[in-house]
């Protein structure tokens, strides 16, 4: 169960050209985090609790002085020295050994979850970091695409056939999206603090990200059914088996107790009498037997685990629900992200038609820039949708394979 559970922990969307990247990032990620260093000391901590529990209780030593001695037929008792040990019932041991392991089990299963959890978060921020720095980059090429119109705008305006307004217009234009960029290089700053602080290393360290993303043709085979082999879901099914055990070992401690020992008693001879054991010693071997009768307590334990068994099977019902609301709220917005990206594409494709008519117009002497300003916007506008449903498609899919434990 451990090595399938360390191989879903790794095992997140990694597509094309941003697959050796992201895994390394996700690889440091995972080796950096506190948390989980902190859930891997307390798995630890629950494994030595099996070598605490495989004891057996103190042993008890005694040693007494007569102070008034009391005379017996073989001379009188000077000093009383005991030993003794209890053994629980056959088989309690192992039970809490194995309660013990239960929980071990159930904390690894942790460390699982809070693995994956990181790694989902790794890979969505690294998609959002994508898509502001693809932003930027569309903005610059649109930027020198306005440079472009200004030259023409200012030719035209030599030969009278543009004003000047034209050209201010476009110099606006270039303004307003010189503008977006920075912002945009501000929200990159911040998200790469978000990704540094997740992989727990300076957040000012510069991140490698391919320079551009696409939507595969087809989407990969997905089987909801690995839903249910997700470790949230596991993360229930330990803590059922661990009150299973916590049961087994209420049932052995609700068993008597036998204990073993032996009282050694010093006696000084008699000097008025000659005979056979006179100062002869006492030795007593004893057996203990410690019998529950009160054992109110241990049907409470009982019926409690019996009501903790139905609690933790609701808890993973509600928790199936949850998972697969978001699988199928994921797969919604993944599908809508690959129809708009085709939309867009289709988009692009009629708008970089209509700026070569713009250019053929300049061509025989006609141009309204007025129209280069609405077709640049146009283009604008469907890259960036373009670049939006690419994040989103990746963002989900990263929250899809999640989910379904792929």
């Amino acid at each position: 169960m451990k090595k399938n559970l360390i191989f879903m922990a790794f095992a997140l969307l990694t597509v094309g050209m941003n697959a050796q990247t992201l895994e390394l990032y996700l690889q440091e990620a995972e080796q950096n985090n506190p948390l989980i260093q902190a859930l891997e000391l307390r798995y630890n901590i629950a494994k030595e609790k099996v070598d605490e529990v495989n004891t057996l209780p103190n042993t008890t030593i005694g040693a007494g002085y007569f102070v008034s001695e009391p005379e017996t037929r073989t001379g009188p008792q000077r000093a009383r020295f005991s030993v003794s040990q209890m053994l629980p019932w056959f088989g309690t041991i192992t039970a809490r050994e194995n309660y013990a392991s239960s929980m071990a089990e159930a904390e690894y299963v942790e460390i699982v979850i809070a693995k994956r959890k990181l790694a989902l978060s790794v890979a969505q921020s690294y998609y959002r970091l994508y898509a502001l720095r693809a932003t930027q980059d569309k903005l610059e090429e649109n930027i020198a695409l306005l440079k472009t119109y200004e030259r023409l705008a200012l030719t035209s305006v030599e030969v009278g056939k543009a004003s000047a307004v034209d050209v201010l217009k476009l110099q606006i234009r270039q303004n307003e999206l010189q503008q977006q960029k920075e912002v945009l290089q501000q929200q990159y700053l911040a998200e790469q603090a978000v990704f540094n602080n997740l992989l727990n290393r300076g957040e000012s360290i510069s991140i490698e990200v391919v320079d551009e993303m696409g939507i595969p043709e087809e989407d990969p085979i997905l089987e909801k059914e690995a839903l249910t082999l997700n470790p949230e879901l596991l993360k229930y099914d330990q803590l059922y088996e661990s009150v299973v055990q916590s049961e087994l070992l209420n049932q052995k401690e609700n068993a008597p107790s036998l204990g073993f020992g032996l009282d050694y008693v010093t006696v000084s001879e008699r000097p008025d009498m000659s005979f056979s054991d006179n100062g002869k010693d006492i030795v007593m071997p004893m057996v203990t037997l410690s019998i529950p009768i009160f054992n109110n307590k241990f049907k409470s334990v009982t019926k409690q685990n019996q009501m903790r068994q139905q609690e933790i099977e609701l808890q993973k019902q509600e928790r199936l629900n949850v998972l697969e609301n978001t699988f199928a709220k994921a797969l919604s917005q993944r599908n809508e992200a690959r129809i708009a990206y085709t939309i867009q594409a289709k988009n692009l494709d009629q708008a970089k038609d209509a700026e070569e008519i713009l250019i053929k117009n300049y061509e025989t002497g006609t141009i309204d820039f007025n129209d280069v300003l609405d077709i640049q916007e146009l283009q604008l506008k469907f890259q960036l949708n373009q670049i939006q449903s690419v994040q989103m498609y990746y963002v989900q899919s990263a929250l899809i394979n999640y989910v379904i434990n792929k």
